[in-house]
């Protein structure tokens, strides 16, 4: 049988919407959590106080989230419907976790917006809907959650639905891109199996909905691009980089060059779980042997592409950027460090183009003096070493990066276009 088509699934919602309930609730449903499971952490939920949480718990690998009732890390799970194979990436709520939601996110085919039909949009429903806007992802389903404390009325579903879609009217996604399901995830109300307590809704259940997204396009038919995590020298064999493939297909046999080191070679051999294969597909991690290329040659933070389309190595980029935490304001000439994909240098902010209202998506101020915490921006950035970057409309896999500076994340985003290096 063949294997499922995967989706990449990213959880978000404002903190106490029901986000973490809602997946453990999935789980059970779809077999990958059993009943017994379910019973220890009702258990244990209730001797801490927090019955009703045994759900969230599923998600909540760690003692000290489970004693304070919050989300702090990004999890994934997995779970299946009849048609996809889905990974879960449950993305944290609070402020300070935003980062997570980023890196979360920008790995995401699809996005469940989990909103409390009583207390309605929050700040952070916002702030997540334009993220994910902001992160590429087309697809929604919005999960209005705990139906059971508004009566299962359907007025009042109505009313938040047109909300939403004002809502995500405002960050320009159509309300006919979203799919809306009333449910009481806790208890199980339209997630798996159709609600009898809400006769009038006709609608899909959640899990109907999940079946309904569009498998995303696969990354085979772009160029190949492998950023090196490491470079081996072994005996008998030669140089031995390994990494993962990001997009495209590799093969035995194939003309490569590493950038920014700029060493071209051949392909003599591909390994993975220590056997050997004539090709290697996205998602594998694999060791590889290259004729022609020494390991001084190469490093960490090298990309593997054909040596036909080499990978983009950028004197100056423009970026779409969300800063996520600066104790004062960037300005002009501010150099942070980039991480993107397994490469480190130092980038400086050469011109801050214009600030992005995070409510609408519109531009808020042009060449702005400063950027604060919770701005979202076009910048001009020029990195100090070479690096290799690509525009999110041709690989967006290598076009999304973080900058850090003093040991935290100031900001994340990605690269909209690029000057070439001469």
């Amino acid at each position: 049988m063949a294997a499922k088509p995967h989706i990449n699934l990213v959880v978000v919602g404002h903190v106490d919407h029901g986000k973490s309930t809602f997946v453990g609730r999935l789980l059970f449903e779809t077999g990958t959590v059993s009943q017994q499971e379910i019973d220890k952490l009702k258990k244990e939920a209730e001797s801490l106080g927090k019955a009703t949480f045994e759900f969230a718990y599923v998600m909540d690998a760690t003692k000290e989230e489970r004693a304070r009732g919050v989300t702090i890390d990004l999890s994934h799970m997995k779970f299946e419907t009849p048609k996809y194979y889905f990974t879960v990436i449950d993305a944290p709520g609070h402020r300070d976790f935003v980062k997570n939601m980023i890196t979360g996110a920008s790995q995401a085919d699809a996005a469940v917006l989990v909103v409390d039909c009583a207390s309605g949009i929050q700040p952070q429903t916002k702030e997540h809907a334009f993220l994910c806007k902001v992160l590429g992802i087309k697809q929604f389903i919005i999960g209005v959650n705990k139906m059971d404390t508004v009566n299962y009325a359907e007025d009042k579903f109505l009313a938040r639905k047109q909300e939403i879609e004002k809502l995500f009217a405002g960050v320009g996604v159509k309300p006919t891109d979203l799919n809306f399901i009333p449910m009481a995830a806790l208890l199980g109300e339209n997630v798996a199996k159709p609600s009898a307590k809400m006769p009038w809704w006709k609608g899909d259940t959640m899990l109907l909905a999940l079946d309904k997204l569009k498998e995303p396009e696969k990354a085979t038919t772009l160029p190949l691009r492998l950023p090196i995590q490491d470079v081996y020298s072994i005996t008998g064999i030669g140089t031995v980089p390994v990494g993962r493939v990001e997009t495209g297909i590799m093969k035995v046999g194939q003309k490569v060059v590493f950038q920014p080191s700029d060493v071209a070679g051949e392909i003599k051999s591909i390994e993975m779980h220590h056997e050997q294969m004539q090709e290697a597909f996205p998602g594998d991690n694999v060791g590889f042997n290259v004729r022609g290329v020494t390991k001084e040659q190469i490093r960490r933070g090298d990309v593997l592409g054909p040596a036909e389309k080499p990978p983009s190595v950028p004197k100056e980029f423009t970026a779409q950027l969300i800063v996520l935490h600066h104790p004062t304001a960037i300005t002009k000439g501010y150099t942070p460090v980039l991480h993107a994909h397994t490469a480190q240098v130092a980038v400086k902010f050469k011109e801050l183009k214009t600030k992005i209202d995070p409510k609408t998506g519109g531009v808020a101020a042009t060449n702005p003096d400063m950027l604060k915490t919770g701005d979202a921006a076009m910048v001009l950035l020029e990195p100090q070493k070479p690096v290799v970057l690509e525009r999110r409309a041709d690989i967006p896999k290598l076009a999304s990066f973080v900058v850090r500076d003093m040991g935290e994340t100031v900001g994340a985003g990605f690269c909209i276009d690029l000057v070439p290096r001469a």
